[in-house]
This record gives structure tokens, C-alpha cells and sequence, in this order.
């Protein structure tokens, strides 16, 4: 598979936290070709801050590898992480970051900070900006005009 088929599995599951009703965030770790871990955004319905999509597929990955340390994998993820993301990132120990589109307000992997670029750090992965970015930026835009227009109609 390639970085566009992965990042289609993460636009799925950003679908699936879109109709739960959280920004539309979706994201998978891989494995030696295969997803080992998946996540959405649910920091509203789980009343959790940490609970973004790439935490929740880091989460998934840990469990199903059994070790915390996730060695050699990949994340794929619909939106460019933030500091808390790209931070559980480097304690994982995740080789390669994708992500589709990029965040301007709170991107920490290359639009505000460039964490993994970072060299007084210990572990830097690569990092891949801009795979469907065109359909990951439409889902995100989409879902606030959407909740822009709910709010100024009530």
C-alpha cells in the first residue's frame, strides 16, 4: 500500500469522529505494511484533552504490539499534529510521520514549532507534510463552516 491508501483509511475514521460530532481528525499507525493501530478525535465525547486521533491510534498500536515503544512503525494522520501529538510521537519512538493537511494554528511539525527537526531532542522521525492534503483540508473546512452555520441559526 502507499502513503495515499493509508491516509484514505485515516479520512474514514476522521468521518467517523465528524459524525460523533468532534473535528474530523483520523489517523493509523503501521506496521511492516500493516495498520496495527487506529484512531479518531473524541476529546468532547470522552471529556479527555489527550484523546486526539493520533493519540488514540498510538494507544490502539501499544496495546495490540504489546510494548509502548513503537519501533519501526508509521503514523498517518489527517491533520498535522500538535505539540502534545508530535511529543507522544517521540516517546513511542515512531519512525515516519504523514500527515495531510497542515495546521497553521497549532502544527508542531513544521507550520508553528518543527519539533522533530529539533536536534537537542532524542529521537527525530521523518516527516512527510501534504499526502491528500486537499481532501483533509476540505473535511476540516467543511465540518467548521457546518458548525459556524448551526451556531449563527440558533
Amino acid at each position: 500500500m502507499t502513503d495515499t491508501d493509508y491516509m484514505h483509511h485515516a479520512l474514514e475514521l476522521a468521518s467517523q469522529s465528524q459524525s460523533a460530532g468532534e473535528v474530523p481528525v483520523g489517523a493509523v499507525v503501521v506496521k511492516d505494511g500493516e495498520i496495527v493501530g487506529r484512531g479518531f478525535n473524541a476529546p468532547i465525547s470522552r471529556h479527555d484533552p489527550s484523546a486526539h486521533a493520533e493519540m488514540m491510534a498510538l494507544r490502539d498500536a501499544a496495546q495490540r504490539l504489546g510494548n509502548y515503544r513503537l519501533v519501526g512503525c508509521e503514523l498517518f494522520v489527517t491533520l498535522e499534529p500538535c505539540l502534545m501529538c508530535a511529543g507522544a510521537m517521540m516517546h513511542a519512538r515512531i519512525a515516519r510521520l504523514v500527515y495531510g493537511a497542515s495546521d497553521p494554528k497549532t502544527g508542531a511539525c513544521g507550520s508553528i514549532l518543527d519539533v522533530f527537526a529539533e536536534r537537542r531532542l532524542n529521537h527525530h522521525a521523518e516527516v512527510t507534510g501534504g499526502v491528500l492534503a486537499e481532501e483533509c483540508g476540505a473535511m476540516l473546512s467543511n465540518f467548521f463552516a457546518m458548525r459556524r452555520a448551526q451556531q449563527k441559526a440558533q
